[in-house]
């Protein structure tokens, strides 16, 4: 009998993560499913059962999605993470992808993409939603790269950059994040400095060029 996979579940809504189980669930494949409503408590739970997959969304309060990645793959470098998120843009999956994670795919996709991705990435090999996929071969073949600039962000400035580029003030972000106030300000300081802009308008408009302009507030 094949080895069971087990799956540490990260995300801050309790009904999503109850609809997610309940799929996997029925995989004969799915063994243990634990659970984490952030990413702090995930990065306990995974030295606790050291499950073989980590399903995470990427946006979350606390440290959010891509610290995440960033403090499981300095806990152990093998560790398989697929993000299942929300977001259906390039930069995040590029960006993703380069921070350690070994699957990417958009809770938009079709509910057996999800069971495939987590066997796919189980057995050793990884897994990009086709859609993105293809835009990332043609964004490495055209030699064009427009996001370079939010490329020097860290995972922290992207968070931020993210939430105050879809119109949150600093002291909101400051709430959303869990950060002292003057973290962010200083923060918003420093991505200002990396992007090369004076003011926040500016920001939301490279935001938007980007196709980084929605709905954050979930």
């Amino acid at each position: 009998m094949a080895k069971k996979i087990n799956v540490l579940l990260v995300d801050d809504h309790a009904v999503v993560r109850t609809g997610y189980k309940t799929y996997l669930s029925l995989s004969e494949d799915i063994g243990e499913i634990y659970e984490a409503d952030r990413g702090e408590l995930a990065c306990q739970l995974y030295i606790q059962y050291t499950p073989d997959i980590v399903l995470l969304d990427l946006s979350m309060p606390g440290i959010g999605g891509f610290e995440t990645i960033k403090r499981l793959i300095h806990r152990d470098p093998h560790c398989k993470i697929i993000i299942f998120s929300m977001y259906d843009e390039l930069i995040y999956a590029t960006r993703a992808i380069k921070a350690g994670a070994k699957g990417y795919i958009t809770k938009n996709s079709m509910p057996d993409t999800l069971i495939t991705a987590v066997r796919r990435v189980a057995q050793g090999g990884t897994y990009i939603e086709t859609e993105l996929a293809q835009q990332m071969v043609i964004s490495m073949t055209s030699g064009l790269d427009d996001s370079e600039k939010i490329k020097l962000l860290s995972p922290r400035e992207f968070d931020i950059f993210c939430l105050l580029a879809n119109g949150y003030t600093t002291r909101q972000v400051s709430e959303k994040l869990c950060l002292g106030y003057k973290t962010v300000c200083n923060h918003g300081t420093a991505i200002k400095e990396k992007l090369g802009i004076m003011t926040t308008a500016e920001m939301t408009l490279l935001a938007l060029r980007e196709r980084l302009i929605k709905t954050v507030e979930e």
